[in-house]
């Protein structure tokens, strides 16, 4: 077995792909601030899995595997030394300059980057032929991030797998809730596809105490597999937010299941527009019914209500995507909207300075 070596960017939401690929024996390398790696280096990783038919979850920690595992700021990382990149942060973290700065050598480097991410990143979008030319920069928090990336070394694989860091617990420690698939789209090269088609092997055949281990990894040739989630997102996570605050991702999707499954319905419509199969994607009522388990608001939707000022946009994206060949959806719109004036209110608050 060829031993791979995988950069991730992100130490939360990537521990868990870092496991996945760890327990598989391969080696990966964290980005991350330096606390994190500092914490990283020190004690590991630990993701939280339930395994089928058991009542607790189980502490998978990467001490425990043959692939090794470090952690590094960006500032540190050297993307030729390694055999494929995940891109596992949120879109508007890419921005940051430390973070922007790894970006441009990564893209220099010439190395596949598998984005784990809801915001498809600009370069796999322009692999989409009804997208190539699509006025979509302005649904990125700054697109020329992604301005020097060769769109067929771009894939996209699918956040499906539902994870969060404990708020009591270390910043290394992941439990995952929902333990579903990742799913990604090839690459460009037969070369690459073959390096993602072994990771997702030996992801498979892993074992422990001869049960199987559940969230691996599922490649597919079809580019509109991983965008089955935007029917999802635009279903529940986006709309949890609300203009007085939020709602979880269950009461988004089952407040109203015949509003919930119209949107389901004409996102996946809008899928077919662009070229997708419906082989590619998820029927509505097996969302539905993994919804009815989702007792918390979206990440991004939290983030909102907590006062950040940017947040990933895929209902954005989705709306311009839309407006490209001609569709619109008033309750899209409607989302959009609300996003915008709630994102627009915290980037208005002010700190209040008494004057003497």
């Amino acid at each position: 077995m060829k031993k791979y070596r995988i950069l991730i960017l992100g130490a939360s939401y990537g521990s868990l792909l870092s496991t996945k690929l760890l327990m598989a024996g391969h080696d990966v390398t964290l980005i991350c601030r330096s606390k994190s790696a500092e914490l990283i280096n020190g004690e590991g990783t630990e993701v939280r899995i339930k395994l089928r038919d058991e009542e607790s979850h189980r502490a998978f920690r990467s001490q425990d595997f043959s692939g090794t595992l470090d952690a590094v700021t960006p500032a540190d990382a050297r993307p030729e030394d390694y055999d494929m990149i995940s891109l596992a942060m949120q879109e508007p973290q890419y921005s940051e300059p430390q973070v922007r700065d790894l970006m441009q050598r990564i893209a220099a480097s010439r190395k596949p980057c598998l984005s784990i991410m809801n915001m498809p990143p600009l370069p796999f979008l322009r692999r989409v032929d009804a997208l190539a030319e699509a006025p979509l920069e302005m649904c990125y928090d700054d697109a020329s991030v992604w301005a020097d990336f060769e769109p067929g070394l771009m894939s996209l694989c699918s956040p499906d797998p539902q994870a969060f860091r404990p708020p009591e617990e270390g910043t290394n420690i992941l439990h995952v809730g929902l333990p579903t698939n990742f799913k990604a789209a090839v690459f460009a090269d037969p070369v690459h596809n073959a390096m993602l088609r072994q990771l997702e092997s030996d992801i498979a055949a892993v074992t422990v105490d001869g049960k199987d281990v559940p969230v691996k990894l599922r490649i597919y040739d079809s580019l509109f597999v991983p965008m089955a989630k935007w029917s999802m997102l635009l279903t529940g996570n986006y709309q949890c937010v609300q203009r007085d605050g939020v709602r979880a991702i269950r009461d988004a999707v089952h407040g109203d299941l015949a509003a919930s499954a119209d949107m389901y319905a004409w996102v996946d419509t809008l899928a077919r527009a662009l070229g997708a199969d419906a082989a590619d994607q998820v029927p509505f009522e097996k969302y539905a019914n993994a919804a009815s388990s989702l007792l918390k608001p979206s990440s991004a939707v939290r983030a909102i209500d907590g006062g950040a000022k940017t947040i990933e946009r895929v209902d954005l994206l989705v709306q311009r995507i839309a407006a490209s060949i001609g569709m619109q959806n008033d309750l899209l719109d409607e989302t959009v909207a609300i996003v915008n004036d709630r994102l627009d209110a915290n980037r208005s608050e002010a700190p209040f300075f008494e004057v003497a």
